[in-house]
């Protein structure tokens, strides 16, 4: 989500003393990793916001598109169409981005997402529908117009 691997593990050790401080009250909590992701997403979202920056996750690092098998032109042409997947991705609408991010990029299930991002299941259904269809159509056009 940050883009930064100093601000990933700045956030991440930020996380670790909020579940420490908050360790009496770990036998209320019904999904610990919820819960912990739920404290990394407002965490990261804070930093985000401080550093006035949007960025995603490297989609080449996520999906491991450019494996040694592939020929330099294929993985030329892979590393660019995941470049511009990325860059569609990072102009979506906030809500939109986190869900496709924790769906398709880091593989949460729909009900982690919910719980993760303090929404019902529709809310998360509907955001990643529109996140999809329009990195696609985007996509399309870019395809078709050679843009």
């Amino acid at each position: 989500m940050l883009g930064n691997d100093d601000d990933a593990k700045d956030v991440v050790q930020e996380v670790l003393i909020r579940v420490w401080n908050g360790r009496e009250q770990m036998h209320t909590i019904e999904n610990m990793e919820a819960w912990c992701m739920r404290i990394t997403k407002n965490l990261s979202l804070d930093k985000l916001r401080a550093n006035q920056r949007k960025a995603t996750e490297s989609l080449e690092k996520s999906f491991h598109v450019l494996g040694s098998d592939k020929t330099p032109d294929v993985k030329t042409e892979l590393g660019e169409s995941m470049q511009h997947v990325s860059q569609l991705i990072a102009a979506l609408p906030e809500k939109q981005r986190q869900v496709i991010h924790l769906r398709d990029v880091e593989g949460y299930t729909y009900n982690e997402i919910c719980e993760i991002m303090e929404i019902d299941m529709n809310q998360v259904k509907v955001n990643l529908f529109r996140a999809r269809n329009s990195v696609k159509e985007k996509l399309l056009k870019m395809n078709a117009y050679g843009l």
